[in-house]
Formats: structure tokens, sequence, C-alpha cells
């Protein structure tokens, strides 16, 4: 049993050590919808990596002196994407770290082209129930601020799935701890990288499920 527990680690410290080696200076970029996890996993991926965690939404705010509620209430959502768009590329040229992006970030042509040359992004991808179980913890979402979230959340899900599916990984966001999800994100990083050898396109490599 204690062999067996120390192969795991050499095995997991092996891919760690790759994934970081095979960044350079590139971002391991989280998408999805709001309430996939992307920063609650994102803090986690990063220790696991020993990287930086940056989240977008955070230094959006700290950059406009504003929470993204009073951006939205007082500017409108076209301001603020103008302003994720800027901030998403300038945090994309400090890396490698791990960047949580917020849900609405991956839509822009613009930063889906930033993203893909300075970065690997990760689909966080989520059912409706688990979505609308994480998003009523907290009443910070703008976009949800309704009398009808959930039909929202369906609106979101049907425009923005096709998109998001464009990323890099795939990995589905579950009601699991959040170790199990990181360690799921890895095995899918270190296939992608074995799979993106030579002779071999990224867009070849597998969704982990």
């Amino acid at each position: 049993m204690t062999q067996r527990i120390a192969e795991q680690n050499r095995d997991r410290d092996r891919k760690l050590a790759e994934i970081r080696r095979s960044l350079g200076t590139n971002s391991l970029v989280l998408i999805g919808l709001m309430g996939a996890g992307k920063s609650a996993v994102g803090r986690r991926l990063a220790a696991s990596l020993n990287l930086p965690f940056t989240d977008a939404d955070g230094e959006i705010e700290e950059a406009a002196g504003q929470t993204i509620g009073e951006i939205f209430a007082e500017h409108g959502e076209a301001y603020f994407r103008t302003g994720e768009r800027k901030v998403i590329a300038r945090l994309l040229e400090n890396g490698p770290q791990v960047l949580a992006t917020g849900g609405g970030a991956y839509m822009d042509p613009e930063t889906q082209a930033a993203i893909k040359e300075h970065g690997i992004s990760i689909w966080l991808k989520a059912n409706l129930r688990v979505l609308m179980k994480r998003v009523g913890r907290r009443d910070n979402r703008p976009l949800l601020q309704v009398d009808n979230p959930e039909t929202v959340m369906k609106k979101l899900m049907a425009e923005r799935n096709p998109v998001y599916a464009r990323a890099d990984i795939t990995v589905e966001s579950r009601d699991v701890p959040h170790e199990i999800m990181v360690a799921n994100i890895v095995d899918a990083l270190s296939a992608r990288l074995r799979v993106d050898g030579p002779g071999e396109q990224a867009g070849d490599a597998p969704k982990a499920q």
C-alpha cells in the first residue's frame, strides 16, 4: 500500500513538472459559466503547479475602482466587456499563471485569439443543476438579478456552451472535492501534452469527461 501511494505521488509530481515546463510563458486559462468553479478550482490548480493565480474579475474591479455589479449598473454590459477585454489581454502577458476568467470573457473573439496565442484554455463544463446550486449561494451576479435566474442561465448555456466547446480542454465540473477536479485537469493537461508532441496538432487533444 505504502509503495503504491509513493508511486502515485511520483507520477503526479512528474505530471506537474511536465506541465510547468511545457507552459513556458503561457497561461492556463479557465473558462466557463458563472458557478462552474473557475476561481475555487483555479486557486488549487495554481497551488499544485506552484504557479500564481489570477482572477480576472478581481483585476477588473481593482482597475475600475468599482465592483462588477456597480460597473454594470453605471455603465452597462458593453462598457464592462471592453474593459474586460483590455484587462485580460494585459494579464496574459504575465504568464505562466492560472487565470480564471469571467463567464462572458471567452465570447469575445479578440479575447479568444489572445488566449489561444498566450495560453491553454480549459472549459469547466457544468450542468444546470450544479450551476444553479452554486450561484444561489451568492447575490453578486449582475446577469442573474432577475425574477427567474434559471431561465437566464438556460439561455446563457445555449448561447455560450457551443463557444466554450472551442477550448483546448474540457473538464466536467461536478459536485466533488476540488482536489478531484484539480487531478482531472492535471490528467487532461498531461494527456494533451503527450498528444501535442512532434507531428501532432493541439486540436487533437482528448476531452476529459
